[in-house]
């Protein structure tokens, strides 16, 4: 992954409450986003996570929480078990009216191996797109109707 931070920005029609308990509720990220065992969104908090593009390219992702501004900002870092590199996620929250502009930034301080094309930055950003402008967008849509 090459060193310019990844920047996508998408607008939900919900309240910064509704965005801010998709991204930080343990069990509505797993519905979204991926499955942990455990999360808290506090400074410090370190969790873990297995993703990937195939059933047979599975990475263990290792997350420590960096920032937390309830409802404004949540930021961790992001490395993989056995592999260099070192990034950050954030997702910060913005009110628009009666929505919520949701502007993901990740970057990077140590590329991923640029041997291994699963790192590839464009994957990075398909995979943050379909999160962000597909995954999310539907499960904040399922809430509204139940």
């Amino acid at each position: 992954m090459k060193n310019e931070p990844i920047v996508i920005e998408q607008v939900y029609p919900f309240s910064l409450e509704t965005v801010w308990r998709a991204i930080t509720d343990k069990e509505a990220m797993k519905q979204w986003y991926f499955e942990f065992q455990e999360f808290i969104p506090e400074v410090g908090f370190e969790f873990q996570f297995w993703g990937g593009p195939a059933e047979d390219r599975q990475y263990l992702h290792l997350c420590k929480i960096a920032e937390v501004i309830p409802e404004q900002k949540l930021s961790y870092s992001w490395l993989y078990d056995g592999y260099e590199g070192n990034t950050l996620v954030t997702f910060e929250l913005f009110p628009e009216g009666n929505s919520t502009k949701l502007k993901l930034v990740h970057e990077v301080f140590k590329a991923f191996p640029a041997s291994n094309p699963d790192f590839a930055k464009e994957n990075f950003v398909e995979g943050w797109n379909w999160i962000i402008g597909t995954s999310l967008k539907e499960y904040l849509e399922k809430q509204s109707i139940t």
